[in-house]
C-alpha cells in the first residue's frame, strides 16, 4: 500500500471514488468524462461531490498532489517579480511569494497593517489616559480623606474643649 500519511480519508474511499478524485485534480475533465472513465453517472459524481467525507478526501489529495508544483510555482512567481513590465504583476507575484512563505496573510495589506498600528497606538493612549485618571482620582481621594480626617480631628478637639 502506498504511503498514505495525511491521506487516510482518501484511501478510506472506494477505488472508483479515488479514481474520480485523481481525475478531478487537474480540473480539465468534465464530470461526464470523469463518469465515463470510472463507470459512474454524472448524478453519482454530483452526489459524491456533496458528501463531506468525499470533499475532505478530495482536499487531502489535492493538497498532497499540489505540493509537487510548489518549487516550480515559486520559480515562476520569482521570474514574474523580476522580469514583468507590469508593476501590478510584480506586486502580485511578490505578495504571493510572501503569502506562501507565511510572511503575509490574506488578512494583511499595507493599509490594514497601518490601520492596526493606528488602532494599537490609540488603544495605548486610551489606556494611559485611564491609568492617569485613576491615579489622579486616587490622589484626589487621598486629599479628600486627609481633609475629612482634619475636619474630624478639629471637631474632636472642639468638642473636647
Amino acid at each position: 500500500m502506498p504511503n498514505n500519511s495525511g491521506l487516510q480519508g482518501f484511501y478510506g474511499l472506494r477505488k472508483d471514488q479515488q479514481d474520480a478524485i485523481r481525475l478531478m485534480f487537474p480540473h480539465d475533465l468534465t464530470d461526464e468524462k470523469i463518469g465515463k472513465k470510472i463507470g459512474r453517472t454524472t448524478r453519482t459524481l454530483r452526489k459524491w461531490k456533496n458528501d463531506p467525507e468525499f470533499i475532505k478526501a478530495q482536499r487531502q489529495y489535492n493538497y498532497i498532489a499540489a505540493k509537487d508544483y510548489v518549487p516550480e510555482s515559486i520559480t515562476t512567481l520569482h521570474d514574474v517579480m523580476q522580469e514583468s513590465k507590469s508593476d501590478m504583476a510584480r506586486i502580485t507575484a511578490a505578495n504571493s511569494i510572501l503569502k506562501l512563505s507565511g510572511m503575509l496573510s490574506d488578512n494583511s495589506t499595507p493599509e490594514l497593517d497601518r490601520a492596526r498600528i493606528r488602532k494599537a497606538n490609540a488603544d495605548a493612549r486610551v489606556a494611559e489616559a485611564r491609568a492617569k485618571a485613576l491615579e489622579d482620582n486616587g490622589q484626589d481621594m487621598e486629599l479628600l480623606l486627609d481633609k475629612m480626617l482634619d475636619t474630624i480631628t478639629k471637631e474632636d478637639k472642639h468638642v473636647t474643649k
